[in-house]
Order: C-alpha cells, then sequence, then structure tokens
C-alpha cells in the first residue's frame, strides 16, 4: 500500500514508523522542515506543496491524518472524497457535529476508515479483551479509570489550550480515550453526568475532567482525565461480579504496561492474582495499523471507528454542557 501523512508532528511520526513494508510516498505539514525531515527518512518520499496536493495524488492508497483537532475533519473529508482510506487521529473532530459529515461521506464513499484510537491496541488491552470476552470475571458491573499527565512549561500556551483549535482541553485530549475504552467494554453511554474545570493552568481549555456514564442497563464508567497528575499516570480498572481486570502504564514516562487479572474465589477473601507485563517498545501503533490494512482487505469495520468517534465526541458534549468548576486564577 502507498501511503501518505499529512502532519509530521510527533504523532505522524509514530504512525510513518509503523508502516512495516508499505511505502510512504507523500508527506505534507505547515512546518516544510518537519515534512522534509520525515520524507528524508524514507526512500522515495516527496514532500507535497500543501496537504491537499498529498491526498489528490492517484498513486495515493491510503492518508493519514495527524494534524491539530481543527484539520482533522477537512483533510479526512477530502482525502475520502478522492477515495482514499484513511487513519484520522482521535478525537477525528472539534465537536460532534463537525464529525458527522465525515460520517455519512465515508458511507457513501464505501472506503475503510480508522480513528486513532491506539490504546485499544496496547497488548494489556488486547488480552484484557480476550478474558473480558470469555466471561472471565462475570457479568461487567462497572469500570474506574484515570489518565493524566503534568503538562510542561508554556503548556497553556500551546494549541491544545486553544478551544478554537482543539475543541475542547483535557477531557477532549486523554479522556476520549478513556471514553473510547470504557464503550468498547460497557456499551453506549445514555446517562452522562460530571464536571470539566481549570484548577491550575491559565488557559480557556479544561485541565481536568471529571465523568460519571451510565448505560442503559445500569453500569457505570467512573472517569478522571488530568494535565494537573505531575507524574504521568495510567489507571483502567474493569470490575465484574467474579472478578477485576486492571491495566496500569502504558510504557514510557506512564511506567511498565501490565495487566493484572484478579479473580475472585468461592469463598471470597483475598482473590487469586496473575498479572502479566508487556516492558519495551510501545506495539499498538503497528498492531493498530495491522488491522486497518486487515479491514481493508476483506472490507470490514474497524475496531475504532467514526461510529465510535461520534460516540465519544457527543459524550464529550453532554459533559461541556454541564455546570464547570475550578479556579481559573492562579
Amino acid at each position: 500500500m502507498r501511503v501518505a501523512i499529512v502532519g509530521c508532528g510527533l504523532i505522524g511520526c509514530k504512525r510513518a514508523r509503523a508502516l512495516g513494508d508499505h511505502r510512504l510516498i507523500a508527506v505534507s505539514d505547515i512546518d516544510r522542515s518537519r515534512a522534509r525531515k520525515l520524507a528524508a527518512e524514507h526512500h522515495g518520499c516527496e514532500v507535497a506543496e500543501d496537504w491537499q496536493a498529498a491526498v489528490q495524488r492517484d498513486d495515493v492508497d491510503i492518508v493519514i491524518v495527524a494534524t491539530t483537532n481543527d484539520s482533522l475533519t477537512p483533510v479526512a473529508l477530502k482525502a475520502i472524497q478522492k477515495g482514499k482510506h484513511v487513519l484520522v487521529e482521535k478525537p477525528a473532530a472539534r465537536n460532534a457535529n463537525e464529525i458527522r459529515p465525515l460520517v455519512a461521506a465515508a458511507r457513501q464513499a464505501g472506503v475503510i476508515v480508522k480513528v486513532g484510537f491506539n490504546h485499544r491496541f496496547h497488548a494489556a488491552f488486547q488480552k484484557a479483551w480476550q478474558l473480558f470476552d470469555q466471561g472471565e470475571i462475570g457479568p461487567l458491573m462497572y469500570i474506574r479509570a484515570r489518565y493524566g499527565h503534568g503538562g510542561r512549561l508554556g503548556y497553556e500556551k500551546e494549541w491544545r489550550s486553544d478551544p478554537l483549535i482543539a475543541g475542547g482541553g483535557e477531557m477532549l485530549d486523554q479522556g476520549v480515550h478513556l471514553i473510547d475504552l470504557s464503550r468498547w467494554f460497557a456499551g453506549d453511554f445514555v446517562d452522562v453526568a460530571g464536571t470539566v474545570g481549570t484548577f491550575f493552568w491559565s488557559m480557556p481549555a479544561e485541565d481536568n475532567g471529571f465523568a460519571m456514564l451510565k448505560t442503559a442497563t445500569g453500569q457505570v464508567a467512573w472517569l478522571h482525565a488530568s494535565c494537573t497528575e505531575w507524574k504521568n499516570l495510567f489507571c483502567f480498572e474493569i470490575f465484574g461480579r467474579d472478578g477485576k481486570l486492571q491495566i496500569d502504564g502504558l510504557g514510557g514516562s506512564y511506567g511498565v504496561e501490565r495487566l493484572t487479572f484478579y479473580r475472585m474465589l468461592p469463598k471470597m477473601g483475598p482473590p487469586e492474582t496473575t498479572s502479566w507485563e508487556y516492558p519495551g517498545e510501545d506495539t499498538s501503533w503497528s498492531a493498530e495499523f495491522d488491522h486497518f490494512l486487515e479491514c481493508i482487505a476483506l472490507k470490514t469495520t474497524p475496531n475504532g471507528n467514526l461510529d465510535d468517534a461520534l460516540a465519544a465526541l457527543e459524550v464529550i458534549r453532554d459533559l461541556y454542557q454541564q455546570p464547570q468548576t475550578g479556579n481559573k486564577a492562579r
């Protein structure tokens, strides 16, 4: 497959490294120096004059969109209209209304569109899903999850702090992963409660989001996304009547990725505990791309698609409509 990447920052470069034997033939970025640097790492890759030129090339089969949030939908929409298969980074749009035309266009064009929910493809989550799907923890009761980082000097001046570019703050950035993962295990949420607020950073977007989501059958997801965590943290717990699955860490600064299975014993008391660790390189990017290629070949719906992104954005819309809290003045 021949690939074009629009957006050559950190995530665009991660996507390029995950291509395997497939060819990167065109790149584009508003910072041409970044585009040239990425192109130089891939033999025969050209720097397109602009993103439109990249996605309209006749020899491009797949377009990967790794831009700021305000450009995700326009670039992906043009690529879909040109008949390309598309992998667009999460959240795929700034809000639910913005993504709806993208969903309609993908259905009409008959192309495969994957949203970059790479957390579903972390090894710990793949193993957790296998155990959950096999009924190892029994019927789902609830989910509890936290995801946070500590920002950095000047964070309040970056594009993620500008709602016009990002669409929202931390709940849309890292929180969308928590919502997507929770929907994967629990299904759709029909009741959304919670709040977002700016507690530390002097910026118009929230630095913390708190959500309590409920399914039609009563399962709950209790979620917290934060960029005032200071020490990077990821913890995702899935509680069943017969046991619990807990994923800690994502590698790197988040710590070694680990899945722990707590199996309830008939006599209750301390559970039987089994752990799996996944040190080393984060393979979620390549695993997700391989799945995307399989969906193209078999014409199947991706695990983490536009409908999933729309559902997550609808949850975030409802959260943003709740009364906000926090202290915006430092």
